[in-house]
């Protein structure tokens, strides 16, 4: 994106490159430590930048914060450790070195290979983090970059390990199933923490489906639903108790709907994007009068509804099978004149609602999909294609039956995956989870920071108020190996919480994991003895931790807690945090929280930051695919970094920033050259007055350099 030239003689990138050079040339990061060794402390907790990629101007809102802070309180005389921080494991970077070989699923990975894959991932972590270094050092950011911490490191991985193990001894660690939200290109679940940022537009094929009663000739239920692929696992059908409905009678049927469903005035959201296109919803009475002549012939309470048995739409298929005896008419408060038809489709296999409304009716929970998002062999005609590409043959075979009522296209919002942008699709899974419900322990040590903007605190008790329980499993390859050895034949598992632990358990495949990382596949290879049946061969778990474990332990491996007590009291808790304020309150805030009120009780930070969103110059998210990213190099060499370090330190933390040609070009002239105006009136006013600077060796070493960037002052 290119950056308009301004008027003006002065070369503001270079005169930046000059000052970074007389600061490496003078040791001055080395001197102003050297000079606050001993003072206070201050201590500063840094949030890890994903090593994934270069940097963009995004990133630099919260690494010039980072600046700010510490150079103001090294100016005031405290002692900081300036310790930065790579995120290195996970999907995300899992997801780029499988483009870079054009895999298309989990298996070509298998194929190629988990030890040579995972050392890609590696090594892919260790180039970004270096390149993300110096782009840092560019933006004038002051960090002992030769000691930053990396949470691919063997003493992060084996700290999660300590932290599952308190909370096992606690009785919280449990396996479980649900429906969960599973991305079919990478092969995992994502766990309720990870859904805030997916959401995307789009517009799916809706149907309207007739259920016959079965003791009711000729009289059918009708049903709405915006997944037809679930309807291959239909199990019940949904009433309002209290809620009147209605019996419509068109030729010689008879179709049961809501009252207020059916008169109602259907809406979809208002498109954010042009979607002229989409097609306005009809009411349900209107969709009557598109087939023919029809008529209220009778108003009748929910309840008198529930129990009537009923044909799934499905029937015919082997898979369906289990659900059969159980098609009935079921009570349930959730359902709305406000949507739908006043009667739900229930799949206990392939929503989380419907699956929890299911366990507690003790229904069949039907699951039809394969990892990869397609059918399985027992679904006949749907067999082998993806959940979102059967909308057709669904629609095709109902019409062929009979069953069809009425189709439409409908917009709504939809889970993407935030990794590689794919539809999610819920599916019955067993995960690993961590139970919550100690969340007023947690609540407890947010109350004990201060948060800044203020209403931080409110949002993050209201995330721990409402949260699920955390799932901390993926079934990928790149990640925290789960220290979680599960017996297959009585069901006992352990968790180790730490290397020497396992070491002492261990009857077989030390010497193959031995000098490794605790990664896949080298720690698969130890076996443990079960305790509970003593079962020999007891192996880990396939499962990687979720990502957001990978940074919640930092302010206890990074601070030296596992090794060095007396200096982890020193620095613990953090005097200050500072990330961006989207998504972080259920992920970064909220991991380090829960790890630290298990570990300690207390909160890991004192003072909170968060800040907002960098946007385009018409006040568009910034995406690569839509052009209008800008990376941080670009805007670096074409307008210096102290325009991009001014915009962010004079925006109010709260709301988001503006960042493009128009406004950077204002901070330019309005700003920076004023400033300079000033600044060489001064030296060319000093340089006549005989001022030499060499007889000021503190102004000399420290460059005289203003917190807010490389001007000089």
């Amino acid at each position: 994106m290119p950056f308009d030239k301004v008027d003006s003689k002065v070369d503001f990138p270079a005169q930046e490159r000059a000052v970074l050079a007389f600061w490496e040339r003078t040791h001055a990061f080395d001197e102003l430590r050297r000079l606050n060794a001993g003072k206070p402390p201050w201590s500063f907790l840094d949030g890890p930048i994903t090593a994934n990629n270069p940097m963009g101007v995004h990133h630099a809102w919260g690494r010039t914060y980072k600046d700010l802070y510490q150079r103001y309180h090294a100016a005031v005389g405290r002692e900081l450790r300036y310790q930065n921080g790579f995120d290195c494991q996970g999907l995300w970077v899992e997801v780029e070195v499988e483009k870079e070989h054009g895999f298309a699923d989990k298996k070509e990975i298998e194929r190629f290979g988990i030890d040579r894959f995972v050392e890609e991932c590696k090594a892919r972590a260790s180039k970004f983090a270096a390149i993300q270094t110096e782009q840092s050092k560019r933006l004038g950011q002051w960090m002992d970059w030769d000691h930053s911490y990396y949470t691919m490191s063997d003493e992060n991985n084996y700290g999660i390990w300590a932290f599952l193990k308190k909370c096992h001894s606690e009785g919280l660690i449990y396996k479980g199933f649900d429906v969960m939200p599973w991305c079919p290109r990478c092969g995992t679940g994502l766990s309720q923490m990870e859904m805030n940022e997916g959401y995307r537009e789009v517009g799916h094929t809706s149907v309207f489906v007739n259920f016959p009663l079965k003791t009711r000739p000729n009289e059918h239920l009708l049903v709405w639903t915006t997944t037809p692929w679930t309807l291959s696992s239909n199990v019940a059908a949904a009433v309002k108790p209290d809620m009147t409905y209605v019996k419509v009678k068109q030729g010689d049927a008879l179709y049961y709907v809501g009252k207020g469903n059916f008169a109602a005035a259907r809406t979809q959201p208002a498109p954010t994007s042009d979607k002229s296109n989409m097609p306005s919803l009809m009411s349900i009475q209107a969709m009557f009068k598109n087939r023919g002549a029809s008529e209220i012939v009778e108003e009748v309470p929910g309840r008198s509804l529930i129990g009537l048995p009923y044909s799934g739409p499905f029937d015919m298929l082997p898979g369906a099978a289990e659900a059969v005896a159980s098609h009935a008419v079921i009570a349930w408060e959730q359902v709305t004149e406000s949507e739908g038809t006043g009667i739900v489709h229930i799949a206990p296999g392939c929503g989380s609602e419907d699956y929890h409304l299911g366990k507690e009716l003790r229904l069949p929970h039907i699951a039809p999909l394969l990892e990869n998002g397609t059918f399985r062999a027992e679904f006949g005609l749907l067999a082998g294609k993806r959940f979102d590409a059967v909308a057709d043959d669904v629609i095709a075979d109902l019409k062929r039956r009979g069953l069809l009522f009425g189709k439409e296209l409908y917009l709504h919002r939809y889970p993407h995956c935030w990794r590689c942008r794919e539809e999610l699709v819920y599916r019955l899974v067993d995960e690993w989870f961590i139970n919550m419900n100690w969340r007023e322990r947690i609540m407890e040590s947010a109350r004990q920071a201060r948060w800044i903007p203020d209403w931080g605190l409110e949002r993050e008790l209201d995330w721990l108020a409402n949260m699920g329980d955390w799932m901390i499993s993926k079934k990928r390859y790149w990640g925290l190996a789960l220290p979680i050895w599960e017996c297959q034949q009585c069901g006992h598992f352990e968790v180790f919480g730490g290397r020497e632990e396992l070491k002492a358990k261990a009857v077989a495949g030390w010497d193959r994991f031995e000098g490794r990382s605790p990664h896949r596949p080298w720690i698969d290879a130890v076996k443990i003895r079960c305790p509970q049946c003593g079962e020999k061969d007891v192996s880990r778990i396939k499962d990687v931790g979720n990502p957001w474990l990978d940074a919640s332990i930092v302010s206890f491996s990074t601070m030296g807690y596992f090794t060095d007590r007396h200096y982890w009291e020193k620095w613990f808790p953090a005097d200050f945090v500072v990330e961006a304020l989207p998504g972080q309150f259920r992920n970064w805030f909220y991991a380090l929280l829960t790890v630290s009120t298990m570990m300690v009780g207390r909160s890991p930070f004192k003072v909170l930051k968060g800040h907002g969103l960098v946007l385009d110059d018409e006040g568009k998210p910034m995406h690569k695919s839509e052009g209008n990213a800008i990376w941080f190099d670009e805007a670096a060499e074409q307008i210096g970094v102290d325009v991009m370090r001014w915009l962010y330190a004079s925006t109010p933390p709260d709301r988001n920033v503006l960042f493009g040609p128009k406004h950077c070009d204002e901070v330019r002239r309005d700003v920076i050259l004023p400033w300079w105006n000033v600044y060489s009136f001064f030296s060319n006013l000093a340089r006549v007055d005989g001022f030499d600077p060499r007889k000021h060796p503190a102004e000399r070493v420290l460059g005289r350099c203003s917190i807010a960037g490389f001007f000089p002052i």
